[in-house]
């Protein structure tokens, strides 16, 4: 039931995305190589492109946008004929397609002011509803898969949790028997994301993912935990502390997201066996604007560094995001008071 915020309101996915936009603009020399490579490959005259876990928007038409660009830039330095654009949107059901499609008109106006209403070939805009952890599209009939934080996100919230109490998601504290429980069910959902991906795509086709990972193999490493995740905990635990929540509300809750380690990844792409990595980066996720330039952590990491500040109101950005799950646990009521504490504790934090 996982649904960003919708509409264009202060509150919105929309309005509260900065940081992903700037995770995906970070990302774009692997995207542009790949696209690149990809058309460069055999010079297709049909392209289809999935964005999948695109919720509304904007950050999906910049991304689709760029991909466009890029081809058709390619595309007139060789002088090879126009060609036609299939572009799919996905995202679950519950998520706000229409002020995505409300977008369009505007996107593809400046799309040929940019290209050459002359010279771009037709472009066509499918909405997929559905869970990217099943088939999505007809076997060989994707050319490029795109996604960007929202692999993370498990299919379902692992079974075998009773023991996780006062955690709501897969934390240094938690017990072994629920992080082998968030690590079982994740092995399962990302093989089965691969397997899906390599029946939709052409042969040859290209994938490029974004998601967050732990250096560390060690999962009780507490510098590798999503702070994000954990400062949310805390305010909610907070609440249960004052009595403003009941604590068994608290204990019957965890998020279906998981952090894993790079080796992990990269276990499952090798045992999954359809895909090989071309190329992979980390970049660490500076939530003080004063903290140092880190180090290359391994030879073949690219390692650079995304500033978190005033500018970017994580809080806001994390309430767009899981707002719907918080909501249907344990109501709207407690809603603005969880965010307002999680504000503040995330403030108090980058001020460390």
């Amino acid at each position: 039931m996982l649904a960003m915020k919708g509409g264009v309101g202060e509150k919105s996915y929309a309005n509260n995305s900065t940081f992903q936009q700037k995770v995906i603009s970070m990302a774009w020399p692997i995207t542009k190589e790949a696209i690149t490579q990809l058309y460069c490959s055999s010079y297709p005259t049909s392209l289809a492109i999935a964005d999948l876990g695109c919720s509304s928007g904007p950050n999906t038409l910049i991304l689709v946008s760029n991909l466009i660009n890029q081809v058709e830039k390619i595309r007139h330095q060789l002088h090879k004929h126009p060609l036609e654009y299939q572009i799919f949107f996905n995202d679950l059901h519950t998520n706000d397609f229409n002020s995505l499609f409300k977008s369009l008109p505007s996107f593809h106006q400046n799309l040929e002011t940019h290209i050459g209403n002359h010279d771009l070939g037709p472009c066509f805009f499918t909405g997929v509803p559905g869970s990217f952890y099943g088939r999505l599209f007809p076997r060989s009939s994707l050319h490029f898969v795109f996604s960007s934080y929202s692999i993370h996100w498990l299919s379902q919230v692992p079974d075998g949790l009773e023991c996780n109490k006062g955690n709501i998601f897969a934390s240094h504290r938690s017990p072994n028997q629920a992080l082998e429980a968030y690590q079982k069910q994740h092995q399962k959902d990302f093989s089965t994301f691969l397997k899906c991906r390599a029946e939709e795509l052409v042969v040859g086709g290209r994938m490029v993912l974004i998601s967050t990972v732990r250096i560390s193999d060690d999962r009780r490493m507490s510098k590798e935990v999503c702070y994000t995740w954990e400062l949310l905990n805390l305010a909610l635990n907070s609440m249960v502390a004052e009595g403003v929540i009941e604590e068994e509300k608290v204990n019957s809750f965890n998020l279906p997201v998981l952090t894993p380690s790079l080796s992990e990844v990269k276990g499952i792409v090798a045992n999954e066996g359809s895909f090989s990595i071309d190329r992979y980066e980390v970049s660490k996720i500076n939530w003080n604007a004063f903290d140092e330039p880190c180090t290359n952590i391994e030879s073949n990491i690219v390692e650079s560094s995304i500033v978190v500040n005033k500018e970017c109101n994580y809080a806001k950005c994390m309430r767009s995001v899981v707002e719907s799950l918080f909501v249907r646990h344990f109501g709207e009521d407690i809603i603005d008071e969880l965010f307002d504490r999680y504000e503040q504790i995330m403030k108090d934090y980058m001020l460390k």
